[in-house]
Formats: C-alpha cells, structure tokens, sequence
C-alpha cells in the first residue's frame, strides 16, 4: 500500500514538473513574441490592439501552451494537496529565469541568484520525503 501511495506521489510530481516546464515554453515563447511587439501600455491590452498582440506567432504559441498546462494542472490538482503540488510549480521560476539570462541576456544579479537557490533548497524540502 505504502508503495503504490509513492508511485502515486512520483507519477503527480512528474505531471507537475511537465506544467512547470510548459509554463516555462510558454513564457520564454510569449517573451519573444512581445520582443518583436514592443512595448505594451496597459492601455493597449483593454483596447482593439490587443489583437495584434495575442496573434503574433510567439505570443499565440505561448498561450497554446499555457493552455496545455492548465488542462495537466487540473489533472494535478485532482490528485493531490495544493499544498504539496503547488510550490513545485517553483521549478519553472528557476528554469524561466536561467534561460532568459541565456536566450533574452537578461540581467541576472547575485541577489537574483540567491533567490533561485533559496526556492532550490525548499523544492527539494517539499519532494525529500515522498
């Protein structure tokens, strides 16, 4: 019994790590995409040029993909304690920010660094004791 609660354990953490890693597609995706937009207004997003936006070819993409990951989302959530699940979701947060530093040269100070260790060492709390 013990096993199979395991195994259910692991097979839920790997449907979270593959939301984690969609969402993380999905971001750098859209993030390309409103490179070649430009700068957006708040105004913009509540007005008809909302729509250029949403169909630039990253961004649409992006958003397809977010889409994915919501529907493994649920899956997730049916399956286990939000408490447990959703700060796995913090592996994204570090893999998003790595990459943007690689693919977008975006600053990546020490602080910054720090940080991403910090929600290293308590994604790793949470998964220790399966």
């Amino acid at each position: 019994m013990r096993e199979k609660m395991r195994f259910k354990k692991m097979s839920v953490i790997l449907i979270v790590l593959s939301c984690a890693a969609l969402g993380v597609a999905g971001q750098l995706l859209m993030k390309k995409g409103m490179n070649n937009v430009g700068v957006v207004n708040i105004k913009d997003v509540f007005s008809l040029k909302v729509f250029p936006i949403l169909f630039e070819k990253y961004v649409f993409v992006g958003f397809l993909i977010y889409v994915v990951a919501s529907l493994l989302w649920l899956v997730a959530l049916s399956q286990e304690e939000l408490n447990f699940i959703y700060p796995l979701i913090a592996s994204g947060y570090i893999i998003t920010a790595i990459l943007s530093k690689f693919l977008f040269n975006e600053s990546l100070s020490m602080f910054r660094f720090l940080g991403i260790l910090l929600i290293c060492g308590g994604v790793y709390l949470i998964v220790i004791k399966i």
